[in-house]
């Protein structure tokens, strides 16, 4: 009986797909990603991925097993949090950036707000921001043995040139999983392809921020300026594996939209006007606070409600 009686968190929705079949194939979605990575940064990049997934896994575990609790560590959900951490971290931070950041993910925004599906932000983001606050330097440190000097967003901003299409191909500095645009679109595309995500978010995230750059950036519509801040600083990554989150996503159609333009209008605020280059990390977490009041403002009336009455 007490089968029968099983209360969850809504959305309920029957699906034939697992989280487990989802987060498999968002795994193999960031692997072109990952594969040029470790390519382009060396053994360290691999050791340092290694390191972040496993310190993911097992504080999942532990913490499952000390709490009395199912342990969950089957779905992946915690190797994908490790992965898209690691992917965020500069090439040559230590292991223990890795282990820290892997473990505040996971067990701060995640397990204590009661695991997948009641975590308020995204795990993987929420990581690499308490990692960025707190070991600054280390965090924006991209010196490696291929590439040296400021990264390219960093040059655009002090009104530098740069190359847009070594970008696009990744052959420049930069964390380790977001240097190449087209092995992230690649894996992107895998993911349209199988219906895992859709062009709703990343898509209104990506021309919201292409509009505002054209109107702010100074350039004008400058294919060469638009295409290296859409290849650098993570956009593409974020829009297309972590924008897309479904648990931190509105689930109205509209909110979506709404989301993914509030993202693209944040990124470019936070590029042109603040202090750093970057802010794709911290448009997306912004994002996800404010996906309640999204959800509340584009949740459809149900039928006979909502009139005016004579």
């Amino acid at each position: 009986m007490d089968k029968l009686m099983k209360v969850s968190s809504n959305p309920h929705i029957r699906s034939k797909e697992t989280t487990s079949n989802i987060m498999a194939c968002v795994v193999i979605a960031l692997l072109p990603a990952t594969g040029f990575g470790i390519y382009n940064f060396g053994f360290h990049a691999f050791l340092l991925i290694l390191v972040t997934i496993a310190s993911t896994v097992l504080t999942e575990y532990v913490y499952e097993k000390c709490m009395k609790m199912k342990v969950t560590i089957n779905d992946l959900s915690a190797v994908v949090t490790g992965l898209l951490l690691a992917l965020n971290l500069p090439p040559k931070a230590p292991l223990w950036i890795g282990i820290l950041g892997g473990v505040f993910a996971i067990l701060v925004v995640k397990m204590l707000f009661g695991g997948l599906g009641q975590n308020f932000m995204n795990p993987a983001l929420g990581g690499r921001c308490f990692l960025l606050i707190s070991f600054t330097s280390i965090m924006t440190n991209f010196d490696c043995d291929a590439y040296t000097g400021a990264t390219p967003l960093a040059i655009l901003k002090s009104g530098g040139t740069v190359n847009a299409f070594d970008m696009i191909i990744g052959r420049t500095s930069g964390t380790i999983g977001e240097t190449s645009m087209v092995a992230i679109v690649i894996g992107a595309c895998f993911l349209i392809l199988l219906g895992i995500i859709d062009l709703r978010v990343p898509g209104s995230y990506i021309v919201s921020f292409v509009i505002f750059i054209t109107i702010f950036g100074g350039h004008g519509f400058d294919a060469q300026y638009i295409s290296a801040n859409l290849a650098g600083g993570g956009l593409m990554l974020g829009a297309f594996f972590m924008a897309t989150d479904y648990v931190t996503r509105p689930i109205t159609r509209n909110g979506q939209y709404l989301f993914g333009i509030f993202l693209g209008i944040m990124t470019g605020i936070f590029r042109l006007f603040g202090p750093s280059a970057e802010g794709v990390s911290y448009a997306i977490i912004l994002g996800n606070l404010l996906v309640p009041l999204m959800e509340k403002i584009t949740m459809p009336k149900p039928f006979g409600k909502g009139g005016e009455r004579a």
